[in-house]
């Protein structure tokens, strides 16, 4: 409680905005580098396949990446609006 009284207000909203973009970048991240390893494997086992597996992979990724987007967003507003 008194690290919350010493912060001022601008030190407040940084400090959320830093921690809002640390923590909702870190489950993406994880996610692609999974799903990037994913795809490696099945081509190395299938490589027939690297087309569709590719094209998949890729589709995945940007449903990750966007909630890395969202996170960066949040950010943003709690800088400039809150």
């Amino acid at each position: 409680m008194v690290l919350l009284e010493a912060l001022s207000g601008e030190a407040a909203k940084l400090l959320a905005a830093g921690l809002a973009i640390a923590i909702g970048v870190i489950g993406p991240g994880i996610g692609i580098g999974i799903l990037g390893a994913g795809a490696m494997n099945a081509i190395g086992r299938n490589p027939e396949a690297a087309g569709s597996i590719t094209t998949n992979m890729i589709l995945a990724i940007a449903f990750a990446e966007a909630l890395g987007i969202y996170a960066l967003i949040v950010s943003v507003i709690l800088l400039f609006v809150v």
